[in-house]
């Protein structure tokens, strides 16, 4: 077996978590774990967090010294899974690529008008959204369609076009389809312009598509010159007309804008080819946008190895984990996949090391970084959505199904207008909170400190210029002394000590991060109650009690890695390939004639994305294949993701109505349903099992638990409500799985500190902390 390090990383927006495993050379060994925490942004120490992790995994891994920046030899290493924030960082602070968009003419304020929405109806202070692009070109081009067909041949079928395309229905010829080669159709001349009757073929979707207008290439070719040489665009977004189903157009302008010499051309057609022309037209904005700033932070990564890992001289593989929560090659990583592509890998996590199937209940995945939290539900299946909006730009690509929001460690806490605000502005990692060092504002993270909830004694010494130095407590304590005169002056009666200060923010930040876990849950037709808990992320464990009982959950699971789940869960993570095509058909039912049309589509997706998978490396019985189909009642256009019956049966309507039900509370059954697109999603597995589960090892000891026989490393006073109570600081490595722990008490690690507060009691297992809430 080999003993080549395998690497995880998930770069987050205050810290960077790096998992190294090498796993063990003989059967039935556990493999060794070297954990890695550090600032994902520090100027002073060094210029990339991920470059900085690996070559301090390998230093402790193989006892050698590799200076900072020496190019990091990658022999020793198996592979490296990234997850990374830089994409989604860009959107936000607006700092992706200048680039043009390509579109079909007439439409060039397309994404501009978007789809009318008005999230704040009543604001009188209208604001148009933002676009991301720079600057258009029209492309003088159009399709259009004539009706589906079934029919496979009717391409070579007269089609009476309605005679307002201008068109005489009892003279239109037909020729055969357009094959993509150098010689036009006999309906155009020699730039592309029609002279006689269109051409009409079949086009992806099965709809019959009518080519109305080819574009004159010899133009188009001096008018991507000048984007290019003129006016200095090197990125491109293309969205055309129906492009969903005939992208032949769309690929015209990609060959084209190749051979002049630009760097990224999104053509939406590859991205997410689905009917919707506006999220697809903000898809590729967003792509063309942040896939260049990706690229080149992924090329100053790979550009501090040798050999270098682009080309796989040494046999390292480097993944990325994509926002569906699949991992990929750099070759079919995008922007647009990398949205959400660090929560993803929290997701992964969380799912695998906290559900119990026999058990039943649904899990909440609680992940409070730095600078903000991410919430998720996994009941046995990955949720995913397909289109969603960040900072109000609306992209349609797969996500799994996370609820962010800006309330993290490291949020900004505000006295304003009489009230205690926390975020959404962060403290990030540099300055960081004001206990970090270098003079930063007052965050979370030092409300949590003063109250005493964090042992400083255990918190990782990284801070100060040599790095060496744990948290200033005094630093957080004065100026939280300064923020309490300057509240108890503008408020009326008893004087609020820093104490109730710094709990008051605390409060204010568990409510903000309860509001999106009752978007997911009762918004939705779930009772939050009703659901584990399963807290991870630097500062989870720190308020996962509190925020437990104010949604009447019982139960919290917190992993040993729970402050790096989200580079384990990549570590666990399969490698994933999709395929999707539009359908447009109705559903006929299981044994109707629609199904075998698409049925023979689904074999062919099939047989396309085992290939694709097998050419990866990965055998036949490691690869799962699932068949989604996106259905939507006729004459409405919300379509839902449903994917196939379990034991793959077709009765995909039943599946449908059922989630609608649950989504939306009613069903149309006097309806059609439409299949608006086949999907298939292959995976290769990385794993067969990861043992016994979290619940399943609790429900083993059978009430039987051994008390705390370990001396604390500390007894501190801990601030609950309107008191301070002894808190025992427990070394939870020292305590055996098995034992039970009655709040409050405190559990360190290196890496991570959980809070038991009063009315709780913890349970050790072998690979996590299991807490129950108790109620009057």
């Amino acid at each position: 077996m080999s003993n080549r390090i395998q690497i995880a990383i998930d770069r987050g927006g205050t810290f960077t978590d790096c998992l190294g495993r090498i796993p063990p050379t003989k059967q039935g060994e556990a493999p060794t774990d070297i954990v890695i925490k550090l600032l994902s942004h520090d100027p002073a120490n060094y210029n990339d967090a991920p470059t900085e992790g690996v070559r301090r995994i390998l230093e402790r891994a193989y006892d050698v010294s590799i200076p900072r920046g020496q190019k990091i030899d990658t022999s020793n290493i198996e592979y490296i899974r990234l997850s990374t924030t830089v994409a989604t960082n860009a959107l936000l602070e607006r700092k992706g690529e200048r680039h043009a968009l390509v579109i079909t003419k007439g439409f060039k304020d397309l994404v501009q008008i978007g789809n009318q929405s008005r999230p704040s109806i009543f604001d009188l202070a209208i604001k148009k959204p933002e676009v991301l692009y720079s600057g258009v070109l029209e492309l003088d081009e159009r399709v259009t369609l004539v009706g589906y067909t079934s029919d496979p041949n009717a391409a070579d079928n007269a089609v009476q076009f309605h005679e307002a395309n201008g068109d005489d229905p009892h003279s239109t010829q037909i020729s055969r389809p357009y094959a993509g080669t150098d010689q036009p159709p006999s309906a155009y001349d020699e730039h592309g312009k029609r002279t006689g009757a269109p051409e009409i073929v079949r086009g992806v979707s099965g709809e019959a598509v009518a080519i109305l207008k080819k574009p004159d290439e010899a133009l188009l070719r001096r008018q991507l010159h000048a984007l290019y040489h003129d006016h200095g665009y090197r990125s491109l977004a293309v969205v055309l007309m129906h492009s969903y189903t005939y992208p032949v157009h769309e690929q015209v302008v990609r060959r084209i804008a190749l051979e002049v010499g630009f760097h990224t051309v999104s053509c939406s057609s590859e991205l997410m080819p689905m009917i919707k022309m506006v999220p697809r037209a903000t898809s590729a904005t967003a792509d063309a946008y942040l896939t260049p700033v990706l690229q080149a932070y992924i090329d100053g990564f790979f550009a501090g190895f040798a050999p270098t890992l682009r080309s796989g001289e040494a046999g390292t593989k480097v993944e990325f984990m994509m926002s569906d929560g699949g991992l990929t090659s750099v070759d079919h990583f995008s922007g647009l996949k990398s949205i959400i592509s660090g929560p993803a890998g929290g997701v992964v996590g969380m799912a695998l090391t906290s559900y119990d199937a026999e058990d039943g209940r649904p899990i909440i995945g609680f992940d409070m970084g730095g600078t903000s939290t991410d919430v998720s539900r996994y009941a046995g299946e990955y949720e995913q959505v397909l289109e969603t909006t960040l900072d109000g730009i609306t992209v349609q690509s797969a996500q799994l199904d996370v609820n962010t929001v800006a309330s993290g460690g490291s949020s900004r806490l505000f006295f304003r207008n009489g009230l205690f605000a926390v975020g959404p502005e962060s403290a990030s990692a540099h300055p960081g909170p004001t206990c970090y060092r270098k003079g930063g504002p007052l965050a979370i993270t030092d409300a949590n400190l003063v109250t005493g909830r964090l042992a400083v004694e255990m918190f990782p010494k990284i801070f100060g210029p040599n790095e060496d130095q744990g948290l200033d407590e005094t630093a957080s304590r004065q100026a939280f002394e300064a923020l309490a005169d300057e509240i108890n002056a503008h408020t009326a009666g008893t004087p609020l000590s820093v104490d109730e200060v710094a709990q008051g923010f605390i409060r204010v930040a568990n409510e903000i991060m309860a509001r999106p876990i009752r978007a997911l849950t009762e918004a939705r037709g779930y009772s939050a109650s009703k659901h584990v808990l399963a807290s991870f992320g630097g500062a989870g464990g720190q308020h996962a009690c509190s925020l437990a009982r104010s949604l009447g959950i019982e139960t919290v699971v917190i992993h040993r890695y729970s402050s790096i789940l989200s580079a384990y869960g990549m570590a666990l993570a399969d490698r994933v390939f999709e395929r999707q095509e539009p359908c447009s058909e109705t559903w006929t039912g299981a044994e109707g004639p629609s199904r075998v049309r698409i049925e023979k589509r689904v074999d062919q997706l099939r047989d396309a994305v085992r290939g694709e998978l097998e050419a990866q490396g990965f055998a036949k019985e490691r690869i799962e294949l699932e068949t989604l189909l996106n259905l939507r009642y006729a004459g409405t256009d919300t379509a839902l993701m449903t994917s196939q019956p379990p034991g793959g049966g077709w009765h995909f309507e039943r599946s449908f109505q059922e989630r609608y039900k649950q989504e939306f509370g009613f069903v149309l059954s006097d309806r059609d349903i439409v299949v608006d697109d086949i999907r298939i999603r292959g995976t290769g597995k990385s794993f067969d099992t990861l043992g016994q589960t979290v619940l399943a090892e609790y429900r083993s000891y059978q009430g039987e638990w051994k008390q705390v026989d370990t001396t604390p490393l500390a007894v501190r006073k801990v601030f609950f409500d309107k008191q301070r109570l002894e808190t025992p600081v427990l070394q939870l490595d020292s305590i055996p799985a098995g034992t039970q722990i009655n709040g409050p008490a405190i559990l360190v690690d290196t890496t991570q500190t959980i809070l038991v507060e009063p009315n709780c009691t913890a349970h050790t297992t072998t690979n996590a902390v299991l807490i129950h809430i108790l109620y009057d």
